[in-house]
């Protein structure tokens, strides 16, 4: 017999993860909690969840809880407020990052996962925020900090906690574990009974949890469920590939990990279906879509790391040749998956999910353009005891414009903008990291007062400065804002820009990142041409080939401006340097 529900799964899973006899007496202590879960909250199992989707509407924006500040008001007050003026007419959810009490990281070494840092404000400014946005959480459950009851019942042998975490004995060879980072891969610590030595991925502050042992499984679904009844539309799992760990193996992908997504897709299916899963992976291309399964049964977005250096080669080389390549190769396993994304994020540039895909001597261009305009090289150790660039911390603006270039203003907006513009017309959803959409510079005041690179890319706003340069039509933040703010509403009504509707590149000229995005009921078709290069360039293309219809009048969704073709024959038009043309059938339909 096939066992297709979702219930028939998680046991599934459990059976694999522990063996039969200890999954067997898992699942009616999981089932027990589910049960709980579903009378608490009848109307997340509503049917017409299950097959609520995303759509072109959905574009997300990526900001700290903390991101806009005030005297006397608690921040996520002041975000909500904020965004639903600024941005509620065309910004459809909000990421918010972990926005629970820390101890390192800016959020990502977690106290206590169930808490809303009092810094910040309360459940009840994440619940107004989720009445105005659809809400994203952070769920941060490779490790927890240090500082966490969880970790200070370990130190002092306090059952459940003693077996919550990874220890290690020192003399282990770990040289094929794939590392994020350059720093030690355990942490001396002392405990009641003397020195342990446990595993910790990205810092001694952030301790990695033990899911071999299935009390931390129970814990982490439980965090999860809390996390839907307090209004969480997506959870994003972060460096989940780092989750499961086996001596003897490079501990990260393991097939262990996977069967943990496809039990947490398993567990939301059961009881709050219209709940997604994001996989942050920042890792080759192959290896991160890995994580949507079969389409049906893992994540339902994984995050498109390869795009941020793509774009940024294609507008330093003025030649789009290599995003053209990979972007034509993109697909997904079924509709009820697809991609978020993204050019800039508070980390950096990720350098791994290139690999394969630009040349080393490629890379290492983009390494010198990040230093010489004012950014940063974080790097990862490898197994021979060589380090290599792994991250590049930047402001995205910054990247594609030399700080210290004496050039105008107008070039480098057009700039920034056109590769906005290509994140927006691309299949999947668009994230857009708050110092994006405002237009940032680098903050490398910032790293001076915290020694962390990525401190470049996370600068707090006091909200009546951010407010006052949002007024000021000369101001970078004005431009970039307003500019954004109208290609996001030019992608939010086209049927085109549906996140699984149809993708084809053209590769009409090598300056020219050209597609063409089709509605997912064919109903209307667009012609996406972003130049990468400042000159202008002409292109030609077959709009017969291209599914237009003959002799229709195509319309710029950006400009509003409408051109006249008389023979579908092909389409000869000039683009402006860094020009971004949107070109739709003037006619529905």
């Amino acid at each position: 017999m096939v066992r297709t529900g979702p219930e028939d799964r998680i046991r599934e899973h459990l059976t694999f993860l522990y063996g039969a006899e200890q999954g067997a007496r898992l699942w009616p202590l999981l089932a027990a909690r589910l049960e709980a879960f579903r009378r608490r909250n009848p109307r997340l199992q509503a049917p017409s969840l299950a097959t609520d989707w995303l759509d072109e509407r959905d574009v997300f924006l990526v900001t700290y809880g903390d991101q806009i500040q005030e005297p006397d008001k608690p921040p996520l007050q002041s975000l909500d407020e904020v965004l639903t003026a600024l941005a509620g007419d065309f910004l459809r959810g909000v990421h918010i990052l972990p926005f629970y009490p820390y101890s390192s990281d800016d959020g990502f070494s977690v106290i206590d996962y169930k808490a809303v840092d009092p810094h910040l404000g309360s459940w009840e400014d994440i619940h107004r925020l989720g009445q105005h946005f659809r809400l994203m959480f952070d769920a941060v459950i490779n490790h927890i900090s240090r500082h966490s009851a969880w970790f200070q019942g370990f130190l002092h042998d306090q059952p459940p906690y003693t077996d919550y975490f990874i220890k290690v004995d020192p003399s282990t060879d770990l040289s094929q574990v794939v590392r994020p980072r350059a720093l030690p891969l355990w942490s001396a610590v002392e405990t009641a009974h003397g020195t342990e030595y446990v595993w910790t991925t990205f810092s001694e502050d952030q301790m990695d949890l033990n899911y071999a042992n299935p009390q931390v499984l129970l814990e982490m679904i439980e965090v999860l469920l809390f996390y839907v009844e307090q209004g969480a539309g997506l959870i994003r799992l972060d460096a989940i590939a780092f989750l499961w760990k086996e001596h003897g193996t490079p501990c990260i992908h393991l097939p262990q990990t996977h069967r943990v997504v496809k039990l947490f897709r398993a567990v939301l299916d059961a009881v709050a279906p219209g709940v997604l899963l994001v996989t942050e992976t920042n890792v080759p291309h192959t290896e991160n879509i890995c994580y949507l399964g079969d389409g049906t049964d893992e994540a339902q977005l994984v995050y498109q790391f390869p795009l941020p250096p793509l774009t940024w080669h294609a507008f330093h080389t003025a030649d789009a040749t290599c995003l053209q390549r990979w972007a034509a190769g993109l697909k997904t396993p079924s509709p009820r998956t697809t991609f978020l994304n993204f050019l800039a994020s508070h980390d950096g540039i990720g350098l791994r999910p290139v690999e394969g895909i630009l040349s080393k001597e490629q890379i290492a261009e983009l390494v010198a353009l990040a230093e010489a305009h004012g950014g940063y090289v974080s790097y990862r150790a490898n197994p021979d005891g060589s380090r290599s660039p792994y991250e590049l911390n930047i402001v995205y603006f910054d990247a594609l414009n030399d700080p210290n270039a004496d050039e105008p203003q107008s070039i480098q907006v057009d700039r920034f903008m056109a590769s906005q513009a290509i994140l927006l017309s691309l299949a999947g959803v668009p994230g857009i990291y708050v110092h994006s959409l405002f237009g940032s510079r680098n903050w490398r005041e910032g790293v001076a007062q915290t020694g962390h690179y990525r401190t470049i890319n996370r600068q707090k706003f006091q909200r009546f400065a951010l407010e006052a340069e949002l007024m000021d039509p000369s101001s970078t933040r004005y431009q970039v804002f307003h500019r954004y703010r109208a290609l996001i509403k030019a992608r939010s009504s086209e049927l085109a820009f549906h996140p699984n509707g149809d993708q084809r590149v053209l590769a009409v000229h090598p300056a020219l990142f050209c597609l063409v995005r089709t509605a997912p009921d064919e109903s209307s078709r667009v012609l996406c041409v972003h130049n990468v290069s400042p000159v202008p360039q002409t292109f030609h293309a077959d709009l017969a080939d291209a599914g237009f219809r003959a002799n229709t009048a195509l319309v710029d969704l950006v400009s509003g401006k409408q051109f006249s073709t008389t023979t579908c024959a092909g389409l000869t038009m000039t683009v402006p340097g860094y020009g971004v043309l949107w070109l739709r059938e003037s006619r529905p339909r």
